[in-house]
């Protein structure tokens, strides 16, 4: 039994506490709507705070029924998908987290002995100015959810997301948070995510590594002794080195550079790995581009 596992278990059975003791203590109030008519006819505001409660309660329980039901059926329908995704439980959890917090704040004005309906007819034009004042929010919000529910990619999948790349550690409703090969973490707002070209690399080969760089045009037209060089540095990795997946190509070429892109595969899923040879190649590139440029001046 895994580190994780033990962890998701442990916060399944908190869940699954923390539901009884609402059912619990729901019964226990709607009980004393019966037993105790007269405390409450004597204590009107014991009354109000008792049915606040217990519309909070009411609401939450029937909401975290439905979380429990709809996440059940989804499981229970991708159990043979020997890659299920996991953010249709996110975004599950986080509208069943919203709709509680909407439970609580009417709980709160029942309390207060606010009338729902009323508050929200009078504060119609202020919530009209609330909702363009945090406009950019909500979209975030909103396209955090469906990316939630959507089957692209996951928590897990290794994407890149416009100049950044990495995994995905967490999917909130504000943004997407990546781990890069430095271990930084990367904060990208869900509208940014949901507005750019995302590659997902665990749907690809996850051991492909791919290096871009640009070399100066006076200094790349030797493109055999350039792959020579960097084929050279891979094979002091030879047996982390996928025989026969060395690539080099010229994507691109500018006023004055040549854009190449250099692709292979390792043999295994090593992050360290990846660090070190990314390292050792861009340190060859510019060793090499350093040559070139002194050969290019000798001559002249």
């Amino acid at each position: 039994m895994t580190y994780e596992s033990d962890i998701a278990k442990r916060k399944a059975l908190e869940r699954w506490v923390f539901f009884a003791l609402k059912v619990v203590l729901w019964v226990l109030i709607a009980y004393s709507f019966t037993s105790n008519s007269v405390l409450y006819r004597d204590y009107p505001h014991l009354a109000q705070l008792a049915y606040a409660v217990n519309t909070f309660l009411t609401g939450s329980i029937f909401i975290s029924i439905g979380q429990f039901i709809f996440i059940a059926l989804y499981r229970r329908r991708n159990k043979k998908n020997n890659r299920v995704r996991g953010n249709y439980v996110l975004g599950i959890n986080q509208i069943a987290t919203l709709l509680n917090v909407v439970f609580a704040i009417l709980g709160l004005m029942l309390a207060f002995g606010i009338n729902p309906k009323e508050f929200l007819t009078s504060i119609t034009i202020v919530a009209m100015a609330i909702a363009l004042l945090f406009k950019d929010y909500i979209t975030n919000m909103i396209s955090g959810l469906l990316i939630m529910f959507s089957d692209q990619f996951t928590i897990g999948d290794t994407v890149r997301i416009g100049e950044y790349q990495g995994k995905i550690m967490d999917i909130t409703l504000a943004n997407i948070m990546v781990k890069n090969d430095d271990d930084d973490v990367v904060l990208i707002p869900n509208n940014t995510a949901f507005t750019t070209n995302i590659i997902n690399q665990s749907l690809q080969n996850s051991r492909k590594l791919t290096i871009e760089f640009e070399l100066a045009l006076a200094n790349a037209y030797q493109h055999s002794a350039l792959e020579r060089h960097l084929h050279a540095t891979l094979q002091r990795h030879g047996a982390n080195i996928v025989q026969g997946s060395f690539q080099l190509r010229v994507v691109g070429i500018g006023k004055d550079f040549v854009h190449y892109k250099l692709q292979f595969s390792t043999t295994k899923k090593d992050t360290p790995l990846r660090r070190q040879l990314r390292n050792e190649l861009y340190l060859r590139i510019l060793t090499f581009e350093a040559e070139q440029a002194a050969d290019q001046a000798g001559k002249s």
